[in-house]
């Protein structure tokens, strides 16, 4: 028997990929429109300070990544667009190298899909997470080229799932699906520095993993639900706008 219809993973979501996407490439193209021989400089002294502050917005999308145990049909999961939103905090090595510090509150909705039912009140589980992240990242940038300077940006982080359900006493066989209170991940990611007349703009793109399960199972072992789960991780998209 083939999956029921409430569980295919849905693809709504993708038409806002193709404006963000857009976004980028205008930006991309204002970025080689300033790049030229003797380009009028904005903010000539901003990356000189010892410390810099800013903050962003941005958008998620978070993913679970599932390890098995057995081979049987796969749990499925539909993802959302979230949100983004938190302060910069920047400690400045050299040209080239800079420490942050990006505090910051993430909210995402995911929709995982057990196989094996056909009620969806038994199949389907909405996983509410706000997660208040903590990360810790270096930042390697080019030269500046007039206007715009290209980075990568990398580091660990830790996160406080404050949806998580870690102490509820229910489990899945009363509807609730339940993860870890605290995860630890690693981040990178690229973007670039655009010096405008009064700010600095950075948009960037960044992958975050996962490194440990975060899967509380039910309290039965054979549970129809995390039985078969061997391991259990988050995995993620950010898109975020930095204003420095």
């Amino acid at each position: 028997m083939g999956l029921p219809q409430y569980m295919l993973p849905q693809n709504k979501h993708m038409k806002y990929i193709f404006p963000i996407l857009l976004g980028f490439l205008v930006l991309c193209t204002s970025a080689k429109a300033q790049f030229n021989e003797k380009p009028i400089l904005n903010l000539e002294n901003e990356d000189v300070p010892f410390l810099n502050f800013g903050y962003f917005l941005g958008l998620n999308q978070y993913d679970f990544q599932f390890e098995y145990k057995a081979d049987l049909p796969e749990i499925l999961v539909e993802k959302t667009f979230g949100f983004n939103v938190g302060l910069i905090g920047e400690m400045r090595i050299n040209e080239f190298l800079d420490f942050r510090f990006e505090p910051g509150l993430h909210y995402t909705q995911r929709t995982v899909g057990f196989p094996g039912f056909t009620e969806a009140n038994d199949a389907i589980r909405e996983v509410k997470s706000t997660y208040i992240n903590f990360p810790l990242l270096l930042k390697v940038s080019t030269k500046r080229l007039g206007n715009w300077k290209p980075y990568l940006i990398g580091g660990a982080s830790i996160s406080m799932n404050i949806g998580s359900n870690q102490d509820s006493l229910d489990d899945n066989s009363s509807g609730t699906f339940r993860m870890k209170k605290i995860t630890y991940y690693y981040e990178m990611g690229f973007g670039i520095d655009f010096y405008l007349e009064y700010f600095k703009f950075s948009p960037s793109i960044r992958g975050v993993f996962a490194l440990s399960d975060e899967l509380i199972r039910d309290e039965d072992p054979n549970s129809p639900w995390t039985g078969n789960i061997d391991a259990m991780r988050t995995r993620g998209l950010f898109i975020n706008f930095t204003f420095e």
